[in-house]
């Protein structure tokens, strides 16, 4: 008994401190660039020795993968839950729900955003195979399936599978069959016009030119959904 409650006060303490060195991670690059995330910079913050913060991460580039996967992972969490929230029955309201909430996620967490999506972190190369090469392909299966239930086909024929990343093609033909590669075209548009307004929010451009980047936001994907011939939701 005694030594399942001292392993399972070293687990919680060691979550902890993982928590707050990604915490830490987050607050450098916000105040100095994805450049600042550093190992050794992290460890003088928390009053940490060098060998001591190794133990957690081997590598800054260990940091950031995982950071990169909590993040990515977080917003297709919360984006399908919302999603899902939606009757089946009214896919344009589900096309809204996801937008949604990927702006409210990126303005509680851009630097969250910043890292998936914007700024690269210099000499930073991701892994193959990661948690959020998972997420990434769970949110394109995701868009992916809110654009099924607006095609009508028929293919057009002007893209090809090859057209895309192979893995994504794999995944895409797995999960939807049916669908045809212009399909996968129309879900990167869609996600171009979901991802633009935030990212111009996010960077500070859009609030300086209107006091209400919620509303552009969402008479953009009101007509988002109507140019896919679904209905806008009440």
């Amino acid at each position: 008994m005694g030594d399942q409650t001292t392993m399972s006060r070293r687990e919680r303490l060691r979550a902890e401190t993982t928590a707050e060195i990604k915490e830490i991670a987050l607050k450098l690059m916000a105040a100095g660039g994805p450049d600042a995330i550093s190992l050794r910079a992290i460890a003088r913050d928390m009053g940490m020795t060098a060998g001591a913060i190794y133990s957690y991460f081997a590598t800054r580039d260990d940091l950031v993968t995982t950071l990169i996967a909590d993040l990515y992972t977080a917003l297709v969490d919360r984006a399908e839950s919302a999603r899902d929230a939606v009757p089946a029955t009214d896919p344009g309201g589900r096309v809204l729900a996801w937008a949604q909430t990927v702006r409210e996620w990126a303005l509680a967490n851009p630097q969250g955003f910043r890292l998936i999506y914007g700024d690269p972190v210099p000499g930073y190369q991701p892994p193959e195979d990661t948690p959020a090469k998972e997420a990434e392909h769970r949110a394109c299966r995701g868009l992916t399936g809110l654009v099924a239930a607006a095609w009508t086909g028929p293919d057009p024929g002007s893209y090809t599978w090859s057209d895309f990343d192979p893995g994504l093609a794999a995944d895409i033909q797995a999960t939807f069959p049916d669908l045809p590669p212009d399909a996968v075209a129309l879900t990167l548009r869609v996600w171009g016009r979901m991802h633009g307004l935030v990212a111009l929010e996010i960077y500070g451009h859009l609030r300086t030119l209107t006091r209400d980047p919620a509303a552009i936001y969402h008479d953009e994907m009101i007509a988002l959904i109507t140019s896919l011939g679904l209905t806008s939701p009440a």
